[in-house]
């Protein structure tokens, strides 16, 4: 063993590292399977050990006993002193000049990493191969050199070594199967003993390429080998070049990675001293160094062609100088990044630490502390004593903390805030009625209610001095504009405006904020609107307040029952500051579209105002006001070249637009425009940029004003005021855009380009508004000029207005159940209750006209007509005629005459017409869930029309509610009904009595044309209904002379 550990350190002493005892070789290990540079370095040590043995000179260490020693191959016979290398000079010769016979049979080591290499040393370690070491340990104990054939494991492995070795023969021969055929022939040159028997360290040296070409034996795996030469070469000029290549780029590869050492350097130190003949030892020296895969260095291994593995490993060569070029610019990139970084944060702290040392710069916990100092000296006069205690508690607290504390960020931000409200800051308020006025006058149309109780709110201030807050509720359909008077009330008071929707809020720290100890933790909106207004009484805006939602996160309209009340809201605490907050200057403005959804204890806190659909003439003036600048200023259309005609915007708002606001409206209105500008695009309308217009003009000005002025340029500038008037003028009408928005409007930018067109204006009328918005998808509210009996027009509210409503009444011929009532027209619970009383009513009432004689009575029906088949020779004509019937049958069949007689029926009179028949009601529209008790006239009108085949009046409409006694009760909508009355060329209405003072309060403009009756009992409505031609004689009041006039309108009806 003392010969072998001298060899191993003669092999690595120039590479610097010694091999000494066990612990100095698992270094060597860990070196050449930890990085690819560390294995490249570590083999390159071998280079000098390679040439100089190839050139003929021995070891410096070289040991005298070694050149006496006998080689045995491992396993071999022990006995055999005798040495076979007869052209060698020595016993550890790299390249013995011939194998021995014995050298044909070789115990198997399996490398797992990289093949090994002539001439090339390489650690391995067995392990779990108990047999193996076993043998390799007894040949070295004799002092003779122990020889194995080092093979390269395949990729993949398809049976480990004890399943094979228990396989029998047939395992026998598949034992090396997963192993290369080609590998090579390497001696131990030094064996150290593992921690456990089955287990050895090696150090290989590689002597020459074998093949294996049978199995001996599986367990120690020992195959037989044939050892193999080069093929033969002629050393030309090429192969010199291809040498000298190699070595060029393995110094080229030192100069990039200098971790190759001072191995590169002693070789390439030699090379000109190189045979060509030993270019393959130069080829596997290189070849060895080179961080290629595996498969690719076996396949270096396996060519036998010296030129051929040349060129294989030159190609192996430059990828590694490539490889080390980019590990180079990565290098330098990254280096080059953090030197940066690294000299950007010492100039940093350079700077810190020189404006610490002026003066000029105190610390981040300093900064902040005499900013929010500062902040809080210009609020603390009219902040509360405990906001003023809250803070300098929380300014002490701030000092003592360390900024990287968790409670530093949580302090900072409360700071933040509770410095940033204006603690009873407030705005200057403007008492001027005349002013308010205007300002409500020119943003919006209409709505005197509203108007007026802001106009009421300015008095009552203005009277004591102060304002207070108050909460308005605007209910309203859509597009009326409930949203944007918030915004113009705001302007006439000269408050801060905020809004806030609160639609589908479910959660109720968006209102009353979070607690300080949750992340993220914010305060509630009326916190930020307060801070984002800077003023303590803002005009808050509520919208959807009808909307709010509720979750697993609490009831938002519970939380804003605190917010909304006058007698709480002067101490409205918020989770987030948990100091007591004064809303009670703040004017609160709700938004709603309907009252149904909002909670009561809710809705009583709040003024209710309603905000009814806009009538025509109020939409015909919004959209000449407001809405045709606003469209033809986004349109971009020259004032003049375009006109509306008063036809076609009745067209929009009767056919297209019948919405209570007007929303749609402007829509339709934007989309006429639209297609006006393709208009005048198409006809050559020509567009001047002003700017390029001014720098054209701007020399003639200056000559003009140097030959001391001229017309021309008081000319130009005249035509170039007149034109910025006209689009100021557009700009502020569009400013005051009825619905949206006003201030949205005054923030657009001045055009910038002036639109020249002489062509003749464009007039759009009705005629032309399918070509302009398409279909109207309205059409006629009066299906009937002339209402058959059992038709009756009702007056409906809906969301988005009024509306007409038809009901239908017919009888069922030829029904079983007689007496009994059907609804259909997808009618609600309360619709379908007001049908039943309608009934129950309107039999108990025609009978008792009928009783009291202002219904004559009727006839006694006629005496039944003998059947056919009772009278079987009687003739079609004949059995026609008896049974009043207008039609005749040719058929002489029984038993379709039976069937006819059995559907006919002789008319039922007015006093059994309910008893005796089927009734059917029927709401047209079946599409749109209808509801609501205020039916019950339109209902009792219809049955009673049909009961006494009497038509109503064509030109009348009712609504109300009735009972079971005839009273009409009052109903809701008044205006929205009125409204829908007018848009269907109704003249005469019936309204309940109660609902007197709400019609007298609408505009006059809106009563205009109409005969408003309000009645108190159903005996009022029957007489202004179907007793309005009864003494005329017209109608078909007479019963005895029209038995077949009853059947007419069931046919129209169906």
């Amino acid at each position: 063993m003392n010969s072998s550990s001298t060899l191993a350190r003669l092999a690595f002493a120039r590479r610097g590292t010694h091999l000494q005892h066990q612990g100095a070789l698992w270094g060597l290990h860990r070196a050449r399977y930890s990085t690819k540079d560390d294995n490249n370095r570590e083999e390159g040590g071998l280079l000098n050990k390679i040439w100089r043995a190839g050139l003929g000179q021995k070891p410096k260490d070289s040991s005298s006993g070694s050149s006496n020693s006998s080689s045995s191959a491992a396993g071999g016979s022990s006995g055999s002193s005798s040495s076979s290398s007869s052209g060698a000079s020595s016993g550890d010769a790299l390249v013995p000049s011939g194998p021995e016979r014995r050298h044909h049979k070789v115990f198997v080591v399996e490398l797992s990493r990289k093949p090994l290499f002539p001439g090339i040393y390489t650690p391995v370690i067995i392990s779990k191969n108990e047999a193996l070491v076993k043998e390799i340990m007894d040949v070295k104990k004799q002092g003779a050199h122990a020889y194995v054939g080092a093979f390269l494991k395949r990729p993949e492995q398809p049976l480990g070594l004890a399943a094979a070795a228990a396989a029998g023969e047939t395992g026998v021969r598949d034992a090396a199967s997963h192993l290369y055929d080609i590998g090579t022939f390497a001696q131990v040159h030094t064996v150290l003993a593992g921690d456990s028997p089955d287990s050895a360290q090696l150090l290989l040296l590689g002597h020459r390429r074998i093949r294996k070409t049978g199995v001996i034996s599986a367990d120690p795996l020992r195959v037989h080998v044939d050892h193999l030469r080069d093929e033969s070469y002629t050393s030309d000029d090429i192969l010199k070049a291809t040498s000298m290549e190699i070595v060029n780029t393995m110094r080229d590869l030192l100069q990039l990675n200098p971790l190759y050492g001072e191995q590169f350097r002693t070789l390439l130190s030699l090379t000109g001293s190189i045979d060509l003949q030993d270019m393959s030892r130069l080829v596997d020296a290189a070849a060895s160094l080179t961080s290629a895969d595996d498969t690719t260095l076996q396949t270096v291994l396996e060519t036998l062609n010296v030129p051929e593995r040349a060129r294989l490993v030159l190609g192996l060569l430059k990828k590694e100088v490539e490889l080390c070029k980019l590990q180079a610019d990565i290098r330098e990139q990254v280096e080059g990044k953090i030197v940066k970084e690294q000299r950007r944060m010492l100039l940093m702290e350079q700077l810190k630490s020189i404006k610490k040392e002026l003066g000029l710069e105190r610390d981040d916990k300093s900064a902040l502390l005499q900013r929010f100092q500062a902040r809080w000296d210009e609020r603390k006069a009219l902040a509360p004593p405990d906001v003023a205690r809250a803070v300098q508690e929380e300014l002490d607290k701030l000092g003592g903390l360390e900024p990287v504390s968790p409670e530093f960020n949580i302090t900072r931000t409360y700071l933040d805030w509770l410095t940033s409200l204006p603690w009873g800051a407030t705005t200057q308020e403007m008492f001027d009625l005349e002013r308010a006025k205007k300002v409500l006058d020119d943003d919006h149309y209409g709505l005197e209610d509203v108007k007026d109780r802001i106009l009421e709110f300015i008095a009552v201030s203005h009277l004591r001095g102060s304002a207070q807050g108050k909460i308005l509720c605007l209910v309203g359909p859509p597009g009326v504009g409930k949203t944007s008077i918030g915004r113009s009330i705001a302007h006439a008071l000269n408050r801060k405006y905020y809004r806030f929707s609160v639609g589908g809020l479910h959660d109720v720290a968006e209102i009353k904020g979070h607690r300080r100890t949750y992340v993220g933790a914010m305060p509630g909106k009326l916190v930020q609107c307060l801070k984002s207004t800077q003023s303590s009484n803002p005009l808050v805006l509520i919208d959807e307040v009808d909307k709010l939602g509720r979750g697993h996160s609490g009831d938002p309209a519970s939380a804003l029952l605190e917010l909304l009340d006058p007698e709480q809201n002067a101490a409205f605490t918020d989770h987030y500051l948990d100091l007591p907050l004064d809303l009670s200057k703040v004017l609160f403005v709700c938004t709603a579209n309907s009252l149904d959804t909002i909670p009561g204890p809710l809705l009583d806190r709040m003024e209710v105002i309603r905000l009814s659909g806009y009538a025509q003439d109020e939409k015909r003036a919004i959209a000449r006001r407001y809405l045709e600048p606003a469209a033809a200023a986004d349109a971009g259309v020259p004032a003049g070249s375009v006109s509306l005609a008063d036809d076609a915007l009745e067209g929009l708002i009767g056919e297209y637009c019948r919405e209570a606001g007007v929303r749609n409206l402007k829509k339709h209105v934007d989309k006429v425009y639209r297609k006006v500008a393709l208009q005048l695009v198409r006809a050559g309308a020509k567009v001047v940029r002003l700017d390029e217009e001014a720098e054209a003009a701007k020399p003639q000005q200056e000559a003009g004003a140097a030959a001391g002025g001229s017309s021309e340029p008081g000319a130009t500038t005249t035509t170039s005021t007149s034109d910025s008037s006209s689009t100021s003028s557009t700009s502020t009408s569009t400013t005051s855009t009825s619905s949206t928005s006003a201030s949205a409007a005054a923030a657009k930018p001045p055009p910038k380009v002036r639109v020249e067109y002489s062509g003749p204006p464009i007039t759009v009328h009705r005629a032309q508004l399918k070509d302009y918005v398409g279909q109207a998808p309205f059409a006629k509210d009066k299906f009937y000029e002339t209402t058959p009996p059992g038709v009756v027009m009702g007056l409906a509210w809906t969301p988005l207005g009024g509306a007409t409503l038809y009901v239908e009444a017919a009888r069922v011929a030829g029904s079983e159940a007689r007496g009994s009532l059907t609804t259909t027209g997808q009618l609600g619970d309360v619709f379908r209750e007001s049908a039943t009383i309608a009934h129950t009513f309107a039999r108990n009432f025609l009978a008792a006209k009928i009783a009291d004689g202002t219904i004559p009575s009727p006839a006694p029906p006629p005496a039944a007509t003998p059947s056919s088949s009772e009278t079987p020779s009687s003739s079609p004509d004949a059995a026609a005629s008896s049974s009043g019937s207008s039609s005749s049958s040719s058929s002489g069949s029984s038993t379709s005459q039976k069937a006819k007689d059995k559907e006919k029926e002789p008319p039922a009179g007015p006093a059994s017409f309910f008893s005796t028949s089927a009734l059917h009601v029927h709401v047209p529209a079946g599409a749109t869930p209808k509801d609501g008790p205020s039916a019950g006239c339109t209902l009792v009108t219809a049955l009673l029309s049909l009961a006494l085949d009497r038509p109503v009046r064509p030109d009348l409409a009712m609504t109300g509610e009735v009972t079971l006694t005839g009273c009409v009760l009052p109903i809701g909508g008044v205006k929205e009904k009125v409204l829908a009355a007018r848009r269907s060329g109704v003249k005469v209405v019936v309204f309940p009595e109660g609902n007197r003072p709400e019609y007298e309060e609408l505009a006059e403009d809106l009563k205009q044309g109409l005969e408003p009756h309000f009645v108190s009992s159903y005996d009022q409505v029957f007489r202004l209904a179907l007793e309005h031609d009864a003494a005329s004689g017209s109608g078909g009041g007479n019963t005895d002379t029209g038995k077949a006039k009853q059947e007419a309108p069931l046919s129209t009806s169906a």
